[in-house]
This record gives C-alpha cells, structure tokens and sequence, in this order.
C-alpha cells in the first residue's frame, strides 16, 4: 500500500496555517452547516491519510477545498490540493466493447501493460448510452466459436488448461487474503505471457473451450484485483473485455458473472441506476443457462444495487429470490471458479442490503451469522463482514459493542492491504466520530492509525 505523499495537500494546509485536527473540525462544522453527510465527522486521521497519499471522495474534495477557500481568502480547487476535480465537467470513460475476437486480443494484451498502482478514486462517469450498447451486443451477439486445429507452431492441451485453472486459484486465494494490491502485477505478467499467446495456437474445440473459459477466470481476476486498489477505469476495461471474451464460446453463466461484477462495482461507486441495470442484465441474461447458485449470486447483486438505492419492496423481492436459488444449490454442479460462493458469502451480501436498508435487527442478526459463518481463509471478507456488523450495531445504539467489532476487523490486519476495505473502516470512523471524546473510540482510531502506519513500513 505504498503511496507518495500528497505534497499539494500539505503545502497549501502549510499555507492556510491549518492543523490535521483543525482541518478536520472545520470540514466537520461546515458539512453539518449544510447538511450533508459527506464530510460530516471528518477526524484528524482521515486528514492524516490524505496527506498520506490515500483517495477521497468527490463531495469531500470539494468540501475541503471550499473550507481552505474561506480560510485563506482566494479560491481553491480539488486539483489544487492533488486531488481529480470533480466540479470540472469529466468526459466518461469509453467501454470501447470490441468487436471481434482479434480486438479483445489486442485490448487485452493492452491492458497488461497498464499498471493497477493509482491513487484510489470513488469516481467513474460511464455513459448509459455506452453501458446499454455493451449489455446488449452481449445479449444478442452470435458466440465467435471455437477454430480448431488451426496451423500454429504450438499445440495446446487440456493439461495448460489446467495449470491455468489451478493458477487462478492461486491467486484468488492471494486477493481474498491479502487484497488485489499483493498479486496483480505477477498476475498481469503471467496472464500476457502464459496465457494470451494459447489462445492464438492450436487446439482441438474442446481444448479451446475450456482454454477461453480458463483466460476469462484470469481476465476476471485481473478486473477485480484492480477494483480492489481503487483503479476503476482498469477493472472496468478488465471486465467489459472480459465481458466480450465470454461470448466467444457463449459461456452465459460467465458472463453474467462479469456483469454482477460491473453491477458491483457500480454500485460501490454509487451509481445505483446503471448498477441495477446491470444486476438485472445478469439475471435475466443468465436463465436457463445458469446453475441456481450463481442464479443466487446474481439476484444477490440486483438486492445489492436496490437497497443502496433505497428500494425496500425491490430489495426485498431480489433478496428471497436469491435464497429461493440458493436452496436449490446441491441440484446442479457448479463450476470451481464459483466455489467461493457459500452460505456465508450469501449471508454477507444480504447483511449489507439490511444495514443500507437501515433495517437494524435484521441487519445484525445477518451480519453475526455471516461473521460466524466466514471461513477465516476469506480474511477480507471477513473483514467486510465485521465491519457491516459494527454499523449495524451501531445503528441499534450498541456503541462500544460496534466499536469492538470493528477493531477485531481492523486487528485482521491483512484486510487493510485493500483499498476498499480501508473504506468501510474510515466510513465507520466517520459514523462514530461524534462520539469522538469517548475514550473507547479515541482509542479505537488510534487502532488505525497504528494499523495503517505499519502496513507502511511492510511496504518499504
């Protein structure tokens, strides 16, 4: 998680003669002068991080800039202080879906010479025009299909197929663990190196279909290691070609797969409409062609995008369709690359439908099951998991129980090598620090600063 520091924060907090603490109490005042809830609760220790080099928030970029506005009596953007203006107008980000088989090739092999390493921004403009053309030459495109036996000068079998296969493996287990900073650029190498140049060699058609499926596992995980770090033009590109590498063998359940994915990330970016779109593109473009657990996973993701977005009825209604596919797991094989998604991965999905729902029993009682649940080896997960138990518990006036929940998240430790996870916990600290003369939850941010700090040193 190494990171340069922000030196255009610091220089012009230097100039405002303004203190990490005192930064933080205005940007606090000002956001609950004007009623907002980005920014309300700012700490010195998120002032900390940011000068540190760590992404923040479109709304609380500008807040702050405003605040050293008034402070210093000229005027002051974002950019001034390192960070994207938002308030000036962004063009979206081209999905730029390919159209053939040898334009997903090239975009692909492009894409892995794009480092993941980036400051994590929460902002992503993708056009609906763009998102709706993706999502339907997904629907209706005809699969390329499979050129057997083509002359090449390399022959591939199903045993590559299977040292690709285990590779993927391998390295999910490094991103639930230790977050999708740790492998990305050995996998990226590995992936343009291994795997690409296979898919244009010699293969019989059962040997090239498993060898697409095996490279989109990988192109998948490439996508969501990137997410993780926070560079989300990256995993974006990483999964609309991945997206379209689906279709070359007409593998839907996959598909649907990348689109829960894009619905995900959508709607960890507040994008609600498109991730709705997107949840509901995968359901509906995966029936019949999908075993009921990834059926699960996909209604998952619709209840995801619907209770961010504050639909009770619809959320509700994406929730029991997810467990209504759910109990009827053990009538279909299941692919390995959906192994990971258990009982308790479901637990956790719907846990944090009830916090956004703001349905406060409901969401403890999930999020304790799906904590208890967790097999340790899913560290960021559990991770995720606690956190959602902590802002539940806090939602039901369960202070000090929430705030040691959170700290044995934070205690995880590995969890905090991902950039989204680092989120939930300055989210949390954002929603406690109105009680931040408490001792319990001084001490609990001084947890992460301590935590923060020696993930640090590691890196050097």
């Amino acid at each position: 998680m190494s990171r340069e520091p922000n030196a255009q924060l610091i220089a012009v907090m230097d100039e405002a003669k303004v203190s990490n603490k005192g930064l933080a109490k205005r940007m606090s005042d000002e956001a609950t002068r004007r009623g907002l809830d980005q920014g309300a609760g700012t700490t010195h220790i998120s002032v900390q991080r940011w000068r540190a080099g760590a992404g923040i928030r479109p709304q609380t970029a500008a807040l702050m800039a405003d605040v050293l506005t008034t402070k210093l009596g000229h005027r002051i953007t974002p950019g001034d202080l390192g960070f994207f203006d938002h308030t000036q107008a962004a063009a979206p980000a081209p999905i730029g879906y390919p159209g053939t088989l040898p334009d997903v090739l090239s975009m692909l092999d492009g894409l892995t010479h794009q480092t993941a390493d980036a400051p994590a921004v929460d902002h992503l403009i993708v056009a609906d025009g763009d998102l709706n053309s993706a999502v339907l030459s997904w629907m209706i495109g005809r699969p390329d299909g499979i050129q057997a036996d083509k002359p090449a000068h390399r022959r591939v079998g199903m045993r590559d197929v299977r040292a690709i296969k285990e590779a993927a493996g391998l390295f999910m287990q490094l991103d639930f663990k230790y977050g999708g900073g740790h492998g990305h650029k050995a996998l990226r190498h590995y992936f343009r190196e291994d795997v690409l140049p296979l898919l244009d060699a010699s293969y019989s058609e059962k040997v090239g279909t498993a060898l697409f499926g095996a490279a989109a596992e990988i192109s998948q995980l490439l996508a969501w290691t990137a997410y993780d770090v926070g560079n989300h033009q990256l995993a974006h590109r990483y999964l609309t070609s991945t997206l379209r590498l689906s279709q070359v063998i007409d593998d839907r359940m996959f598909g649907a797969r990348i689109l829960g994915n894009l619905s995900h990330q959508a709607n960890y970016l507040g994008n609600h409409a498109q991730a709705i779109q997107l949840a509901r593109a995968a359901v509906e473009g995966a029936k019949g062609r999908a075993t009921p657990r990834a059926m699960a996973n996909y209604s998952a993701m619709e209840a995801r995008a619907l209770s961010n977005a504050g639909d009770h009825n619809g959320a509700g209604r994406a929730m029991n369709e997810a467990e209504r596919h759910f109990e009827q797991v053990d009538t279909a094989e299941d692919p390995a690359w959906l192994g990971y998604f258990d009982e308790a991965e479901l637990m956790g999905e719907l846990c944090h439908c009830f916090r956004d729902l703001k349905m406060r029993r409901e969401a403890v009682v999930q999020a304790q099951r799906a904590v208890d649940s967790t097999d340790p080896k899913y560290a960021r997960t559990l991770g995720f998991c606690r956190m959602v138990l902590a802002q539940s518990q806090l939602l039901n006036g369960e202070l000090e129980a929430a705030v040691t929940t959170a700290s044995l998240a934070v205690d995880g430790g590995d969890s905090l090598q991902s950039t989204r996870f680092q989120r939930y916990v300055t989210d949390f600290q954002a929603e406690v620090s109105v009680h931040a003369a408490n001792p319990v939850v001084a001490a609990f941010n001084e947890r992460v600063h301590e935590a923060l700090t020696r993930l640090d040193e590691d890196d050097e």
